[in-house]
């Protein structure tokens, strides 16, 4: 619950960072609202990434019995950079064709997912911590999961000076493509139980 609560909030700071734009007496509404432009963007990549985080972490957990105290400091580290996705949003939206403020957004996403991934590792190694221990092909399958955006968001990153736009659109794919990639497995009688477990 604690956990779901911290999401809650990202999800509420993340939203209170789009501003309202001043001097609107001076200038036409359309134009205002084409002023908050790149920050609904960063606001829409970020809020489906803590979307996806979230989902994922829901179904991670309905799967363990029995929490220890290694899990519940791996969750804390886990949620402690998420947590700074509000500000690396807020960076983005202002500064949105800067590379510094694409790579800040990228590091904060890669050091997410990758307290993610270990906290994920941690619990497949453990399988007294879970209600059923999940099979091989269930275990590679979250892996995958857990851990592919790191090398989507390194790439973002690696293109942000050459190509903002591109880095973007990188960013907003992880999201997009964890939601197809879990529907796709859904219709796969071969793995729509593991689909299941983790979206």
């Amino acid at each position: 619950m604690f956990t779901d609560g911290v999401f809650a909030i990202i999800i509420t700071i993340l939203v209170l960072e789009i501003g309202v734009p001043a001097d609107l007496p001076e200038q036409s509404l359309r134009e205002a609202v084409e002023e908050t432009g790149p920050e609904m963007l960063a606001w829409a990549i970020s809020f489906l990434i803590v979307g996806m985080s979230w989902v994922w972490h829901r179904d991670l957990f309905n799967q363990v019995r029995y929490v220890n105290r290694d899990v519940v400091w791996l969750n804390l580290l886990f949620m402690m950079p998420a947590a700074l996705i509000p500000f690396a949003a807020s960076v983005l939206g202002k500064y949105h064709d800067e590379a510094i403020a694409l790579h800040l957004f990228g590091v904060v996403l890669i050091v997410t997912s990758l307290m993610r991934w270990l906290l994920y590792g941690y619990l497949m190694r453990r399988p007294q911590l879970l209600w059923e221990p999940p099979g091989t092909k269930s275990q590679r399958i979250g892996g995958l999961l857990a851990g592919a955006p790191i090398v989507v968001y390194a790439v973002a990153m690696l293109v942000a000076s050459a190509a903002p736009l591109v880095s973007l659109l990188l960013f907003l794919g992880v999201p997009l493509l964890y939601f197809l990639l879990i529907a796709l497995l859904r219709r796969s009688p071969e793995t729509r139980d593991e689909a299941t477990d983790y979206g």
